[in-house]
């Protein structure tokens, strides 16, 4: 980060095409042992992604670049008195900045956007293997909320 734009310099925008190689770039960071998303299918992906109206990939950009990146989904819901829900993934902020209180300002950016649309809470499971992401979302007010059950789908 430059040292002549403060942190509150910070801008957010819904990600567009050619911010993709660097979404990607970003998202490798979490799991490096996976083998890259191919930039054409990225481009499938986030073009049927754009078409759902309630389905963004937010960047945030400091002295013009990406450093951070996140997706949020805003889910229809019959529970919860017809009150939607929000669900965050894909978070991540370049590695040499983290720790300077960028991600922070990327989840009050979702759960602001997340009240905004009426949704009665922000979900999002991070990996067992990641304990410094959970000291992080619980310093920052998320709590530990039930028990997340994945499978793997062939």
């Amino acid at each position: 980060m430059n040292a002549t734009q403060p942190l509150q310099a910070v801008a957010f925008r819904r990600a567009v095409e050619a911010d993709l190689p660097t979404v990607l770039a970003l998202i490798a960071e979490l799991a490096p042992d996976e083998a890259p998303l191919p930039l054409e299918r990225a481009r499938e992906i986030f073009a049927r992604m754009q078409a759902s109206p309630r389905l963004a990939v937010w960047v945030v950009e400091h002295g013009g670049a990406v450093i951070g990146t996140y997706t949020m989904q805003i889910m229809e819901n019959l529970g919860h008195q017809g009150s939607p829900a929000a669900i965050v993934e894909s978070v991540v902020v370049v590695g040499a900045l983290r720790g300077q209180g960028i991600g922070e300002l990327m989840m009050r950016h979702a759960t602001d956007r997340a009240a905004e649309a009426g949704c009665y809470k922000v979900a999002l499971s991070s990996n067992r293997k990641r304990p410094a992401a959970h000291r992080f979302y619980r310093r920052i007010g998320f709590r530990d909320h039930g028990v997340s059950f994945a499978i793997d789908v062939p």
